[in-house]
């Protein structure tokens, strides 16, 4: 049988942390020393070579945290080595510019390149090896998916993509009772508790608690809403404080004048793109830069959205609103770039400084399509509790296709634990997903998605060994 080190992971994970930052600041610290140092003129002496490595280090440590970089395991191999990538671009490039003020002239960039090479395959090194030591000692997960009415296609499609980390082997509805699922259980590594009927979700979850078994669950509406309710202990039974209040005060100033720097400093820094990027659409087919569209802020307030035009000119000229699909002929070939990059929505940073929108919020949608959507989902308006966003939790963690029902999810989960610091994280993590194709991806048609989950359900190996306690399915 197999050694479990599951109790080591965290050791293992920060072992394998502090090598690749050990190394890839080592690399700058020998540069520094021999090369950087002997420029100026007052150079550092032992204290102050240190303190230049130690704040190189710190930096690293930070953006790497923030993007991802450590997570070899969590986010596929090309994930973590793209975001180790980005971490060393920005370090270093914040160091070129404290050496450059150090010494009070800049220095060829040449140097500052090499060392991002050697520190990229570096890197690369360490994100192979890592990841082929960590499967061998964290093998992919046995589990038993749960579910309950609603279609597990979506769902499995999903876990699918992570072949690395999970295989789903059987399944079982919930129906056949929790005595038999609890049973069937003991085969497996993990449950997966799909959306099922509260009832049967909280037994299920009692008893896994109780044999020590570990679960993966799909949370409710109001698993988000109680997650971050507040602990009150004035009397012998717990309750739960749910607030279920806008932002506070000092909360909305804060986040105001955030928007207005950052907006403000935003158009001046991205004014060249603006004027090249003008270029290129009036070139494709002489029509209008930029393209205005009615969407939905806090409150259901309706304004008028500015974007860079990436289709051809009267795309909805039927009238009907619909989303652009992954191979929409629509689509300008300048604005296939510019949807890939998110740099058609530069000009929503204008909606920033008028107020109509925040830095970070929800997605702001289109009237029509909420129309429709409240429809299979009436609580599709709670994401409106704050403005729409140029970037935001779901922007962030979800992709363009992700569904209107996990979109909401992941506007709750920002909205219910908004920070001014939050905000912060995630308008440092937006760089990272804007040229991550995965999160750009268009919404492909209704056949065509269905085929695709379907495909994605046969692929996933589903041995049905215990036909006593596992209902079929159509594939």
């Amino acid at each position: 049988m197999m050694k479990d080190y599951t109790q080591y992971k965290r050791i293992i994970k920060f072992v394998s942390s502090a090598a690749i930052v050990a190394m890839e600041s080592g690399i700058y610290g020998y540069v520094w020393i021999f090369y950087y140092n002997s420029l100026l003129q007052f150079p550092f002496w032992r204290r102050g070579n240190w303190l230049m490595i130690a704040v190189y280090a710190v930096l690293l440590m930070f953006f790497e945290q923030m993007y991802g970089g450590f997570k070899v395991g969590f986010y596929k191999k090309w994930n973590v080595i793209y975001s180790q990538i980005l971490s060393l671009v920005i370090v270093n490039v914040i160091t070129y510019l404290q050496i450059a003020l150090i010494d009070k002239k800049f220095h060829s960039p040449s140097i500052i390149g090499g060392i991002l090479v050697v520190q990229i395959i570096v890197a690369v090194v360490w994100a192979f090896a890592f990841q082929f030591i960590y499967s061998r000692l964290f093998p992919r997960r046995q589990m038993l998916l749960v579910y309950g009415e609603r279609p597990i296609f979506h769902l499995m499609q999903k876990i699918s993509t992570r072949e690395d980390k999970y295989q789903i082997c059987n399944i079982i509805h919930y129906s056949e009772g929790i005595d038999s699922i609890m049973e069937l259980s003991k085969n497996y590594d993990a449950l997966i508790i799909g959306d099922i009927p509260a009832h049967e979700r909280n037994q299920l979850l009692k008893r896994c608690f109780g044999c020590g078994l570990r679960t993966y669950t799909v949370p409710k509406i109001s698993d988000i809403i109680n997650r971050s309710s507040d602990d009150l202990n004035l009397f012998d039974t717990p309750l739960l404080l749910s607030r279920n209040e806008d932002l506070k005060i000092e909360q909305l100033f804060a986040k105001r004048f955030t928007d207005i720097v950052c907006a403000a400093a935003g158009l001046v820094i991205s004014s060249p793109f603006f004027l090249i990027i003008a270029f290129l659409i009036k070139a494709t087919d002489g029509g209008p830069v930029f393209y205005k569209q009615t969407r939905l802020t806090r409150n259901g307030k309706k304004f008028q959205i500015y974007k860079f035009r990436t289709m051809i000119q009267n795309a909805e000229k039927d009238g009907r609103a619909r989303l652009a699909s992954e191979h929409d002929d629509r689509i300008l070939p300048v604005g296939r770039f510019l949807r890939a990059t998110r740099l058609d929505e530069l000009p929503q940073l204008i909606n920033v400084l008028k107020g109509e929108m925040s830095m970070v919020g929800p997605r702001p949608e289109r009237p029509e399509l909420a129309v429709e959507i409240e429809k299979e989902l009436p609580e599709f308006p709670y994401r409106l509790k704050v403005k729409a966003g140029l970037t935001g939790y779901a922007q962030i963690y979800g992709k363009y296709n992700t569904t209107a029902y996990d979109k909401l999810k992941l506007d709750l989960t920002y909205i219910r634990n908004y920070s001014f610091f939050l905000d912060l994280k995630l308008m440092i993590m937006t760089p990272k997903i804007m040229l991550m194709k995965e999160s750009t991806e268009g919404v492909m048609e209704d056949d065509a998605r269905l085929q695709q989950q379907e495909a994605a359900a046969a692929k996933i190996d589903i041995k049905l060994k215990h036909q006593k306690g596992a209902k079929s399915w159509k594939q």
